[in-house]
């Protein structure tokens, strides 16, 4: 049997498929056990150290701690480092309120196999003096494979959250990091039931769990603020001046070939539109080593935070980028997508035309890029907003009993 637990996530629960998933039937959040409220926490209370590294573990993080402390667990977060400057990494905890780092490694840096082996090397330090109850790690960077080893090597059960996602490319570093922790880990939290059937067909059916996806508990908290302060957006917009297209870039097939990168900001640029285009500081250096002419009408930006993301997501016409998080953003704000890879992670931005596959070869992206289309259909992806409540309540029930 399929010893799993699924959280329905669809509008009208019939929906939900479970022989075609070969899942068993959807649990819902309320039937989970809760924490005995009123129990002695300081006698009790159980120990969560997590471990995050990179910007989008940082949004991430901001939810599932609040539930954490709501829950009674005590939380320990260990920073290693990965992403170390103020732009894409102390904004996000000030920005989102997440607990300061009980420890920061600045384990970041280098070739993955000298910066990954730093982080195991000081995360399992970490780990040997806090004797936590459980580890959790959130998606694919180097920083979630070095925890994870970390704790299944001491035996500490490993909590995974966005388990099963699957790109089928190896040469990504990210695909490596995500396969491995999801074969170490003991919880396995997805955002769909795409990401519990593919893990399913690697033979891993115990401690599967479809909750949502914690980045929409933060997208729709921070849209609803955003929304109700107009002056923020009024601000963003002003700064703009007009109709934009949002622009990122950032992951290795893209972001460290400075001819192939020339060659795709050229083609945006003969779009003629405006293009806001926050950059990462390894795509910002890359540009400026090789020379690179960036056309007029792509403004290059600092590094933003989520706050600002969020913003510009919701006033931009498109979003053209090579994330996987901004892609599934970009749905939830819906906005066109166009993905400048030949796979992705989220195969259900797809279904209706909302994410299209480019790739990065120039002709093919100028020919999307001249055609845009506004899909019709807009079915709910990921989640309800809850998913780090139910990562919690998960968690304090197999901690505390």
């Amino acid at each position: 049997a399929v010893l799993t637990m699924s959280f329905t996530l669809s509008p009208d629960p019939a929906g939900v498929s479970t022989s075609a998933s070969g899942l068993t039937p959807p649990l819902r959040p309320e039937h989970l056990p809760t924490l005995t409220k009123g129990m002695d926490m300081q006698q009790n209370q159980k120990t969560v150290i997590t471990v995050v590294g990179a910007r989008p573990q940082f949004v991430k993080a901001g939810p599932v701690s609040r539930a954490l402390q709501q829950e009674g667990l005590r939380e320990i977060i260990v920073h290693t480092g990965q992403h170390y400057d103020e732009g894409m990494s102390d904004v996000f905890f000030r920005e989102l309120g997440i607990p300061a780092p009980g420890y920061h490694l600045g384990a970041g840096g280098g070739s993955h196999g000298a910066m990954t082996g730093r982080m195991l090397e000081k995360i399992e330090e970490v780990l040997l003096k806090e004797q936590p109850d459980a580890l959790l790690v959130y998606g694919d960077t180097n920083s979630t494979l070095a925890g994870a080893l970390a704790a299944a090597k001491l035996h500490i059960p490993v909590a995974h959250v966005e388990a099963g996602l699957r790109s089928f490319n190896r040469r990504m570093p990210e695909e490596l990091n995500r396969v491995c922790t999801d074969h170490l880990a003991t919880w396995l939290y997805c955002s769909s039931d795409y990401g519990a059937n593919q893990l399913r067909t690697e033979g891993i059916v115990n401690g599967v769990f479809v909750v949502g996806d914690v980045m929409a508990d933060v997208f729709y908290g921070t849209q609803t603020q955003l929304e109700a302060d107009g002056a923020f957006l009024e601000t963003i917009r002003n700064g703009a001046g007009g109709d934009f297209d949002l622009l990122t870039i950032h992951r290795a097939d893209t972001a460290s070939d400075a001819s192939k990168l020339k060659a795709l900001l050229e083609v945006i640029g003969e779009t003629g539109r405006a293009v806001l285009f926050p950059m990462h500081p390894r795509t910002r250096l890359l540009l400026r080593d090789a020379g690179v002419v960036v056309p007029d009408n792509i403004k290059m930006l600092e590094p933003a935070g989520y706050r600002e993301m969020v913003a510009m997501l919701l006033l931009c016409a498109r979003v053209i980028t090579d994330s996987g998080g901004l892609q599934k953003e970009a749905y939830w704000a819906r906005k066109p997508c166009i993905t400048l890879r030949t796979e992705t992670e989220w195969v259900e931005t797809l279904v209706d035309g909302w994410n299209v596959l480019a790739g990065v070869d120039p002709v093919t992206v100028g020919q999307i890029l001249r055609a845009p289309v506004v899909p019709e259909r807009h079915p709910l992806l990921y989640g309800d907003g809850q998913a780090a409540s139910r990562i919690a309540s998960h968690l304090a029930k197999v901690l505390v009993q």
